[in-house]
């Protein structure tokens, strides 16, 4: 029996040594698993991208890009509508454990010609046997920034050959003053 009380007595004691150091390191939720390597600016960088991702109308012609610095998420990239912007910073700050959201998208501006030219990249890109695998998924991986005529193609493919194929095609639509093909192949 004196066995049993000493083990009852040690597992409290590395509990409340385990919450104490949990609370004192500040870098996990007290009563939450701690996980090697997992951290509450983990759960908050997963969960951005998910709210990201998961907005209505976040589409191939857009770029969200984030940040996350302690309890601190920047956003940044370009959008075609305003209401883009503000849904991605709500939807962020709603997220347990982010205290401020430093809201930097820039909302593209309106542009007969930007939306031409959005469309015949689009066309180029996704119509191309080999690329026309990315269309399918909800939010294609290959977006189409367009300011003032110049085209920025964003994202991630497979591989190089991909990325070299955008570019091409890219560069066959029609009114684009020039091409910079900033796509990134997986694992890089």
């Amino acid at each position: 029996m004196k066995r049993w009380g000493t083990y009852v007595a040690s597992v409290l004691l590395a509990g409340v040594v385990s919450i104490v150091s949990a609370a004192a390191q500040g870098d996990r939720r007290v009563g939450q698993v701690a996980q090697p390597g997992r951290t509450v600016q983990d759960r908050i960088a997963k969960e951005v991208r998910h709210e990201l991702v998961m907005l209505p109308y976040y589409g191939v012609f857009d770029d969200l890009e984030y940040s996350v610095n302690g309890n601190t998420v920047a956003l940044m990239g370009r959008v075609t509508r305003p209401t883009l912007k503000s849904d991605a910073g709500n939807a962020v700050a709603q997220i347990e454990g982010v205290e401020r959201v430093d809201n930097q998208i820039q909302v593209l501006p309106l542009s007969p010609m930007d939306d031409r030219i959005r469309i015949a990249a689009y066309r180029a890109i996704y119509s191309q046997p080999g690329l026309d695998r990315y269309a399918l998924q909800a939010v294609p991986p290959i977006h189409i920034i367009v300011e003032n005529g110049h085209v920025t193609l964003v994202g991630v493919v497979a591989s190089q050959g991909d990325k070299d194929l955008a570019g091409i095609r890219a560069n066959t639509a029609g009114g684009a003053f020039s091409v910079d093909n900033q796509l990134r192949t997986e694992g890089k």
